[in-house]
């Protein structure tokens, strides 16, 4: 049998410019590290680790997986400026600390909120109030959603504004910014409001500050995720079941 030849061959050095090939190296980098940062902080916000607070400094985030504790001493915790639902004099106050792009908050809204109003706030034994607690590093428009609420209060509606946010929160919750805020001004609208001119109010940023002052006031009070309710200062962390909420308000009640 005649003897194999070998056949043996190589390619050409592919020459690299590293004008072009480092930076875009370091472009890939930046975005890898970005989207790992990204991923990292969702997972641990939905574990109920790790995260960061609206002011991105460290903390814990509860992420209000229905796994909620009632905090067994009353903090001094104000209401707010915002109005409140009920009637001022009611024997119970109930202040929630809330972000109108967390989903826990709407689920909060969705499920507990109106069993709470059917029997206790229509019926003059609680007031209800609402604060501020944008959690911006993971909720990109939570700030603006917030704002917006704000702009809607000042031209006198704010509890119908509040619903549409939470009632929408599927459409505007992944928009960029602009288009957030086109739809903000929709649901203004909506509701009767004038959209343009609450549009021009959130572009302005006039109540920035007042989001900020709630957010102080929550951390002030140990607030450290959301939704974050008090019942005469006491503390229910999470997106509790109605029956946690009226066992706290029932013993407030006596």
């Amino acid at each position: 049998m005649p003897e194999r030849k070998k056949i043996s061959f190589s390619l050409p050095p592919i020459q690299l410019n590293n004008k072009l090939y480092l930076p875009l190296l370091v472009v890939l980098l930046v975005v890898a590290a970005y989207l790992l940062g990204v991923l990292t902080t969702k997972v641990s916000y939905l574990e109920g680790g790790k995260s960061l607070t609206a002011n991105i400094e460290e903390s814990d985030i509860n992420a209000g997986d229905g796994g909620a504790e009632v905090a067994s001493e009353p903090v001094d915790v104000e209401i707010g400026h915002l109005p409140i639902l009920g009637d001022k004099d009611a024997p119970v106050t109930v202040i929630e600390f809330s972000d109108f792009q967390c989903p826990f908050c709407k689920a909060l809204w969705t499920d507990t909120l109106p069993q709470i109003k059917k029997e206790y706030i229509d019926t003059g034994k609680v007031k209800f109030a609402y604060r501020h607690y944008p959690i911006a590093a993971i909720h990109p428009n939570a700030q603006k959603a917030a704002e917006a609420s704000e702009c809607a209060n000042e031209q006198g509606n704010f509890w119908d504004y509040h619903d549409q946010i939470f009632k929408n929160q599927s459409e505007w919750e992944s928009q960029s910014a602009q288009d957030a805020l086109d739809s903000f001004a929709s649901y203004a609208n909506a509701i009767g409001l004038n959209g343009a001119s609450l549009k021009s109010c959130i572009d302005s940023g006039k109540f920035a500050d007042a989001v900020k002052k709630d957010l102080d006031a929550g951390n002030a009070a140990g607030v450290n995720g959301t939704p974050a309710t008090f019942i005469n200062g006491l503390l229910i962390s999470g997106a509790a079941p109605f029956s946690t909420f009226k066992t706290t308000i029932d013993e407030q009640l006596k």
